[in-house]
């Protein structure tokens, strides 16, 4: 139905102005209410119309014009803008195509007049909404804003629309909001010419963070349109990054510096935004710009790493590019790289395998924090999800286990221990994982063995909250114990257990300590107390800082009663686990302060009680323990399903509560326990059976008085295992009859009779048992057994058992055999040699003189090689077997002062000659005896100076070994000093440096040393002499340089006491003295200084001074001490036979003449060098050989002319250089020959291989061998025949007609080696080895300080030392230098 119009009215322009039915005229004259009303007529007018109304778009045109006109346009009333913009929109809609305004501005001012009153679509509540929703509407269905494109400022008008619309949209508005404003923008990108810089901006400045955080809407706004308008918009985003990345110009935009962030949120929205800009990104990892990169880097980290990304797999260049970067110079960047890897490794395992390498890298990066980045990548990723994660990632921590940083350490240790909770305890991804990393409680337990107290307490932590954690109940946690310590490889079961007695000792200090407070205050318990403080504070972390927590800890137990009550019970024996947390607990909150949150204090104290609370062991755990062992035994037990075998556990937690028996006694006093243990005994696993009766021994001092039941069960259990159990058995039940029984002499006689009546010699398989628990019995009951014992050592054991031999060895070629191959008579034998000790031990005297005579017969067993009775019926490797007990034997005797005051030099000479025995084995056990007695400061000093032969040993390995016991000694006997101020009195026992005058005097009495001018053997000397030299000159402490060089040069003014009146031996012993201050002089600038006092001189070496006596002489020249120094050192003298002849007043070197002597001993990765005076007297072109399998008998070499290019050998073989050949001709001659029995043998070219009791082809020196007459028909030389010695081959004695022995490979042949070019000078220095842990480039050295820092207030020790003989005289120190600690 039409209404007609209104009057109509004249415009401004003469035109009539027709207004809608009903509607007047709408003028500056009415009120704003008025017109507001007429306008609402107007807008539904306008809203009716459609565009085929052509009659009314005519009539209304005037009324179009008029509503576009300043009055309303610039009205101040936002409802009148309204309304008008509703007509507005409306009428754009009604005459589209064509808008009815024609003038541009006029239409630039509309759109702009439109674009304002949007604004009001941010207030959802208003009640004029709907009206400004449908002014969207309007205008995004009809793309009214495209007339725009025809202004040539149309993008003032987008830009403005632009903005407002990112600017209103808010959470309240519904969908239908924002896919018109959608609808809206996107019609203007995609119909236009193209986006310029500042629309593009304005639509990127919602990606920024900043933005996006204070309008999440208008973000998601921006995303929704560019992942909408993706192919128009891609081409100025690309340009407008390549106008900022490529060419730098940053000010095309106000965001140039958000370039990365923008980056980033682009590819999160669609990466094709991206197409044109991940090519300039390359180019920007490639800047010279440090800090450009690492924007670019992080940038690509988030880009990579995002979860959904396949960007690595699409653009591998940049990929690869971004993957240098992990070696970048600038530290940042590496750091950034590390930190993204974890992102990767989560969220795309597959690209692992590319991250693996350079992650590799970077673990050994110079920069702490990159590698300690590097554990946390691969641990966050391994504890997300193992498989994320492959054995190499993992590998990579666990080196870092040994860094030299801690923080990296401690990093390392604590991931792994975090993954074995989760996957090995937890079981949290099935058995596979928990096998991937069941290796992880090995090596943490393995780092126990490093020296820093951090290291070690950081795996007692982790031990008790991680590998068996301490909070389980009791059941739960022993279970987890037991299992754990079955499956522990040996070196981490011997890092458990000492985990436990270090734990157990500071515990006894502390106990001690405490004891302390309850005596009266006095100076001595003052001086007790402090000595006792520096060895608690030595247990903590920084001991430094420690030492002042300690005192102040101590000053408040002093104080407090009631804390030293509650420590007293912490560390009772019959403290429970619960009970220990609570006291733990009670005790910090007595000592916490709340004014100081950080108390170190507080802290240190905590290290101290966690270090000494018994978190895992008390009479239930143990009782929880032996139920266990039960099961296995009964066969009930989760055994298997643990991974460990029933045999396997009933062994292992036998040792287990064997280790807990020494730490934890009372803990076992149950009738329960011991009836299981009675069952263990009954076992027919020998192990087991031992195991039971060792902790019956450790635990059962109240077995008598408390469980009589238990006594009568076990006494004839104990007798059995005496008599006829395994020698282990045997001598374990002696020392439990004897610790845990009143009446031990009536038992110990029941045994001791039967077995000394019932001992035949023609049985030897049934000796041995008899001969342990008769050696054990005489030792400890001495008053009761030491007389009957003596018959029986002079009737049986040295007559009858020791000087015959009843069997004939086995000639099997071999210097050593494994304990199963040994002949029951040799066993027997070495047994022997060990009763003879213990009866000695047990005496502790020498009045009837059987120490002289057992002393002589261990020498005599030295000098003939082991063959005692010299019938040649035993082989070699028994022999060997006799030579370790020998030497061992003296060794041990040694350890008791009486004994070790009759050793004469000569026989201290034969012990020490058997750490250069030819056998591989006998070597290391000695060396291992040695040090083991050493480091306990049982033996005197002068027994340290036997390591100085080792550096004549072949064996790199062996020299790394001697080194190491030598620094741990040397620093064993230093902290000694400074904890004990007493020790002053005793320097001369205790003091390192007093080791040089014994190693002088041993080195002038090496047999092999027997011209004092020969260039070569002097070298040897020296090398023995920078051997330890080189350890005790680590630093110049309190002077020791100018001390040591004050001793050879007083040893000089004496003679030797062995020999005084023989010239040459004198002659020897001052050119070692000139050889050692060679050595003094020239490395160390600081021995010129004067020496506090003259040091005192051992007597029983040398002789008291004489006042007239005056020794200025030369005795090495000046062409010799430069060869000694600078020239190129001689390869190491391969070791001689099994003992070289005692150069001894009246006594000359005794040949032997049996044709079986060639044997010779290993040389493992043996260095092979030749120094231009070797390669003068060598009449022969270099001949290389093949290996010789070690300990072999018969040697049968192959020789070969002109050698090729030779390898370094593994472990256990030999290189050597051939003997020279008498007979040149004989030398281009090969030959090969096979012995049965022998693996890799030699033999020289003109012999046979020939028995043992075959004619002499060579005839050979041997250590310690005394003058004999020489078997007739046979020539001996008196003196050596010198030939270069080389390292890597065995020393003998060459004659014209015969090569000398070769030095025989262990197990395999060793690959030829090119002995001019392996240089000798660099590596001569003894081969000296550090202890290595993987530092900051996984090769840094972490030193043994083998001379730590003396205390401040320590007196010079060197001026302590007096330079009379009288201060020797010390009742407890004999005058070689002794102390029992």
């Amino acid at each position: 139905m039409d209404f007609p119009a209104t009057q109509p009215k004249p415009a401004a322009d003469g035109k009539i102005i027709y207004y809608p039915p009903g509607v007047k005229e709408i003028t500056d004259k009415i009120t704003n209410d008025e017109v507001v009303k007429r306008l609402k007529m107007v807008v539904k007018t306008f809203m009716d119309m459609d565009q085929d109304s052509e009659d009314e778009k005519q009539q209304y045109l005037p009324l179009a014009l008029h509503l576009a006109s300043e009055f309303f346009l610039r009205n101040p009333n936002k409802d009148v803008r309204l309304l008008v913009a509703c007509c507005l929109a409306d009428i754009f809609r009604i005459y589209a195509p064509e808008a009815p305004y024609t003038s541009h501005d006029k239409l630039k001012d509309i759109f702009l007049f439109i674009t304002r009153q949007l604004k009001g679509l941010e207030d959802t509540k208003s009640p004029q909404f709907n009206r400004y929703f449908y002014l969207l509407e309007n205008l995004a269905w009809v793309k009214s804003y495209n007339i725009c494109f025809e202004l040539e400022d149309c993008n003032e008008i987008f830009i403005q629309l632009f903005r407002t619309l990112f600017s209103v949209i808010n959470n309240s508005h519904n969908q239908k909001v924002q896919m018109h404003m959608l609808d809206l923008m996107s019609s203007i990108i995609m119909e236009g010419d193209g986006v310029t810089q500042e629309l593009l901006d304005s639509i990127l400045i919602n990606l920024i963070p900043a933005h996006k955080n204070l309008n999440k809407q208008a973000f998601d706004l921006a995303k929704v349109l560019l992942k909408r308008t993706v192919q128009t918009i891609e081409p100025c985003i690309a340009n407008f990054f390549n106008q900022v990345l490529v060419l730098g110009k940053s000010s095309v935009s106000d965001l140039s510096e958000h370039v990365f962030d923008l980056i980033q949120e682009l590819f999160a929205i669609d990466p094709h935004l991206l197409l044109s800009v991940m090519p300039q990104l390359e180019f920007k990892l490639k800047s010279n710009d440090g800090e450009e990169r690492l924007a670019v880097v992080r940038l690509l980290a988030k880009l990579f790493g995002s979860k959904d990304s396949d960007l690595a797999t699409q653009n591998r260049p940049l990929w690869q590019c971004f993957l240098g970067r992990f070696n970048d110079i600038h530290v940042p960047v590496r750091l950034e790289s590390v930190k993204f890897a974890s992102h990767c490794l989560m969220n795309h395992p597959d690209l692992a395998k590319d991250l693996t390498e350079y992650l590799k890298v970077r673990s050994h990066d110079p920069e702490e924090a990159i590698r300690h980045d590097v554990i946390v990548t691969i641990i966050t990723a391994g504890k997300r999800d193992l498989s994320l994660v492959n054995d190499q990632l993992l590998g990579f921590v666990r080196e870092r286990t040994l860094d030299k940083r801690w923080r990296v350490r401690k990093e390392a240790m604590m991931g792994l221990a975090q993954l074995y909770k989760k996957y090995c305890l937890h079981a949290e991804a099935g058995k596979d994982a928990a096998e991937k990393v069941s290796w992880i409680k090995d090596k943490l337990l393995h780092i126990y063995y490093q020296n820093s107290i951090d290291d070690k307490l950081l795996v007692e932590k982790i031990f008790a909250q991680y590998l068996v954690p301490h909070n389980l109940e009791t059941e739960e946690r022993m279970k987890c114990l037991y299992y754990l310590y079955a499956s522990l490889d040996p070196n981490a079961v011997k890092a458990l257990n000492e985990m436990w007695k270090c734990q157990n000792m500071l515990r006894s200090h502390v106990r001690e300590l405490l004891d302390l407070h309850k005596q009266p205050t006095s100076e001595a318990n003052s001086a007790a107390m402090f000595g006792k403080l520096m060895t608690i504070a030595k247990n903590l972390p920084d001991p430094g800082k420690a030492q002042d927590f300690v005192k102040k800890f101590n000053q408040v137990l002093g104080d407090d009663e009631k804390l030293r009550s509650q420590l007293e019970l912490l560390i009772s024996p019959t403290c429970s686990c619960k009970q220990a947390d609570v006291c733990v607990r009670e005790i910090a909150r007595k000592l916490a302060n709340p004014k100081q949150p950080t108390n170190p204090f507080l802290e240190m104290v905590k290290f101290l009680l966690e270090r000494i609370a018994p978190v895992h062991i008390d009479s239930e755990a143990i009782s929880a323990l032996v139920k266990l062992m039960n099961k296995s035994i009964e066969g009930t037990a989760d055994d298997e399903e643990e991974g460990v075998s029933p045999d396997t556990a009933i062994r292992a937690g036998l040792e287990l509560l064997k280790v807990l028996s020494f730490t934890h006694p009372t803990s076992f006093h149950s009738a329960e326990t011991y009836e299981s243990l009675l069952q263990c005994l009954r076992m027919e696993d020998d192990k087991v059976a031992e195991a039971a009766i060792q902790i019956f021994r450790n635990t059962g001092h109240k077995i008598e008085t408390d469980l009589p039941q238990i006594r009568s069960t076990l006494i004839p259990i104990l007798h059995q295992k005496a008599k006829r159990g395994t020698p282990h058995q045997a001598k374990q039940a002696v020392h439990c009859i004897h610790a845990i029984f009143s009446n031990k002499e009536v038992q110990l006689a029941q045994i001791f009779e039967p077995l000394s009546r019932s001992l035949n010699a023609d049985v030897p398989e049934q000796l041995i048992t008899p001969l342990v628990s008769l050696g054990h019995i005489s030792m400890l009951a001495p008053d009761q057994f030491a007389s009957p014992m003596k018959s029986v050592v002079a009737n049986f054991i040295v007559k009858d058992l020791l000087m015959n031999d009843r069997s004939t060895g086995e000639k099997n070629g071999k210097l050593w055999s494994p304990d199963e191959e040994v002949s029951p008579e040799v066993l027997a034998k070495v047994q022997a040699i060990k009763l003879l000790v213990r009866w000695l031990l047990g005496m502790k005297n020498n009045q009837s003189k059987s120490a002289n005579s057992t002393l002589r017969l261990l020498s005599a067993m030295l000098v003939s090689e082991g063959d005692l009775t010299e019938q040649k019926r035993i082989s070699k490797s028994d022999m060997s077997r006799l030579r370790l007990a020998a030497g061992s034997a003296i060794m041990k005797l040694a350890q008791e002062p009486c004994y070790h005051e009759i050793i004469t030099p000569e026989q201290f000479q034969l012990c020490a000659l058997v750490i250069n025995d030819e056998c591989y084995q006998v070597r290391q056990i000695f060396a291992q005896k040695l040090h083991k007695a050493l480091v306990k400061l049982l033996l005197p000093l002068e027994y340290m100076a036997i390591f100085a032969l080792c550096a004549k040993d072949p064996v790199k390995e062996r020299r790394a070994h001697a080194r190491q016991c030598l620094l741990k000694n040397i620093s064993i006997r230093r902290e000694y000093i400074k904890q004990n101020p007493m020790a002053n009195e005793k320097l001369l026992s205790l003091l390192p440096e007093y080791v040089v005058p014994y190693m002088i005097h041993l080195l002038a009495h090496d047999p092999d040393f027997t011209k004092p001018q020969d260039v070569d053997q002097l070298r040897d000397v020296k090398e023995c002499l920078w051997f330890m030299l080189e350890v005790l000159m680590t630093k110049n402490e309190n002077n020791s340089h100018a001390f040591m060089k004050k001793m050879a040069e007083n040893i000089k003014l004496t003679r030797d006491a062995q020999s005084p009146d023989e010239p040459k031996a004198n002659e020897k012993l001052y050119t070692v003295c000139d050889v050692a201050l060679c050595v003094i002089n020239s490395k160390s600038a600081l021995c010129n200084a004067d020496s506090p006092k003259d040091p005192v001189l051992p007597t029983k070496f040398f002789t008291q001074p004489e006042k007239d006596f005056c020794n200025d002489r030369n005795y090495i020249s000046e062409e010799t001490r430069v060869l000694l120094l600078t020239g190129k050192p001689k390869p190491t003298a391969v070791l001689g036979t099994v003992n070289k002849p005692l150069s001894a007043t009246g006594r000359r070197p005794y040949i032997r003449t049996t044709g079986s002597e060639t044997g010779s001993n290993i040389s493992v990765n043996s260095e092979l060098s030749s120094s231009a005076g070797n390669r003068s007297r060598e009449q022969s072109s270099d001949i290389s050989e093949t290996g010789v399998s070690e300990n072999d008998e018969n040697p049968v070499r192959i020789i070969s002319v002109t050698p090729a290019k030779t390898e370094p050998v593994k472990n256990k073989e030999i290189n050597s250089d051939q003997a020279t050949q008498g007979n040149s001709t004989e030398r281009g001659k090969k030959r090969t020959a096979t012995a049965s029995g022998t693996e890799n043998i030699h033999q020289k070219p003109e012999e046979k291989n020939v028995d043992e009791t075959g004619p002499s082809l060579a005839a050979k020196t041997r250590r310690g061998r005394p003058p004999k007459p020489e078997p007739q028909g046979t020539t001996a030389k008196n003196e050596e025949t010198n030939k270069p010695p080389v390292r890597g081959r065995k020393r003998a004695a060459v004659s014209q007609e015969s090569p000398g022995s070769l030095e025989a490979g262990n197990a395999k042949a060793p690959k030829q080696q090119d002995t001019a070019k392996k240089p000798a000078a660099a590596q001569r220095q003894i081969d000296l080895q550090r202890s290595q842990v993987l530092g900051s480039d996984g090769d840094s050295l972490l030193e043994i300080d083998s001379s730590p820092e003396y205390s401040q207030n320590a007196m010079d020790l060197f001026k302590a030392c007096g330079s009379s003989q009288e201060d020797t005289e010390d009742t407890e120190i004999a005058e070689g230098g002794f102390l029992k600690v």
